[in-house]
């Protein structure tokens, strides 16, 4: 059936549809489950485990395990991802993880937060989306490549079973799954807590297995297709790069995964937004200041190709594969997002004593 499919649409045509399904699915499942993962390290940092953690945690473990159950069922060989099998930069997790988190924390939210909102009428996040987007592009390829390619290159991890975590700690797959078992329960259990309604429970859980649907989907394309056709999931830093570069300097559509998943996120999170009702326009406010979310953008458009992906491409897709770079750098990124938001929130108290 895929191979009538390839036949029909075309092998890249047929992965842009894959993102586009994918990112639909994702966008409404975040939009409704409010899934952040900013909000989870604000809540944290002030020794709170409520709701938006809960629904992190669903999310993620939600991932892990369906992933990891299509790599025992052969629906998906995570060795040929790029997260795996290529080279990495463990000095790039760390540093980028750590600038990628501080930036989050200024701009008010991740590289999918902010495309969810956008297509919900927030202008704050399309104007810090797109100053995003065109630091990350610089970062890539611009006037920031040399700077990044500098950390990048201070420690290096091979491919292979040196960037898998399974290889590296001796872990089964059972006792991967045993974890991330226990990890959803927990989750669960903390949803209950906070009596979260069980459709964004639901919805977050989803999300997760919209992740686990991307890497099947590539994969079994990349199987059957002549063509080279790179293994991969949700992410959102390079794909907003590549379709943003796509609109502006060139007359034709290079199609891929992430040209799909961008538009089919926003398209799902303005669905879901509108079916709510929702969907309302935002702007920047006096207690909101603009140069606040631009200097965020900045850093976290940079910290994102530091690290090899932004908040969910290496924190959930890259985590869900047991990438070593992607555990590091969603660490880094909890550790960066927590240190900057009790620091603003230090500042913000002495102002008001002061006051």
């Amino acid at each position: 059936m895929l191979e009538t499919l390839i036949d029909i649409v075309g092998d890249f045509e047929l992965l842009a549809i894959s993102g586009l399904l994918t990112g639909l699915i994702f966008g409404a499942a975040a939009q409704h489950s409010r899934f952040c993962l900013r909000a989870a390290t604000t809540e944290v940092a002030h020794g709170a485990f409520g709701s938006r953690m809960a629904i992190w945690l669903v999310a993620f473990f939600s991932a892990l395990i369906a992933t990891q159950l299509a790599i025992s069922s052969g629906l998906l060989d995570a060795s040929q991802s790029r997260q795996i099998s290529a080279e990495g930069s463990l000095s790039g997790a760390v540093v980028g993880g750590l600038l990628f988190g501080a930036g989050m924390i200024l701009a008010r939210g991740c590289a999918s937060r902010l495309l969810v909102l956008s297509a919900t009428g927030n202008l704050r996040a399309l104007l810090t989306g797109l100053i995003v987007t065109l630091v990350a592009q610089a970062s890539l390829t611009g006037v920031l490549a040399p700077l990044r390619e500098g950390i990048s290159m201070m420690v290096r991890v091979d491919g292979g079973e040196a960037r898998d975590v399974m290889a590296l700690m001796g872990i089964s797959r059972g006792g991967v799954f045993a974890f991330a078992g226990l990890g959803i329960v927990g989750a669960v259990w903390l949803a209950i807590r906070e009596r979260i309604r069980l459709s964004r429970v639901l919805a977050a859980a989803i999300l997760g297995l919209a992740v686990a649907l991307g890497w099947c989907l590539t994969y079994a394309i990349s199987t059957t297709s002549f063509e080279i056709v790179p293994v991969g999931s949700v992410t959102f830093t390079g794909p907003s790069t590549d379709t943003l570069m796509t609109l502006v300097s060139s007359r034709s559509i290079v199609y891929s995964f992430g040209v799909g998943l961008v538009p089919g996120v926003f398209l799902g999170s303005m669905a879901a937004a509108l079916l709510s009702h929702e969907w309302k326009i935002e702007r920047f406010e006096p207690s909101l200041p603009m140069e606040r979310y631009i200097v965020g953008a900045i850093i976290r458009g940079f910290g994102a190709m530091l690290a090899g992906g932004c908040a969910v491409g290496a924190g959930v897709t890259g985590g869900a594969v047991m990438s070593l770079t992607a555990w590091v750098a969603v660490a880094f990124m909890w550790v960066g997002a927590m240190v900057t938001e009790l620091v603003l929130s230090n500042r913000a108290s002495k102002d008001t004593q002061t006051a």
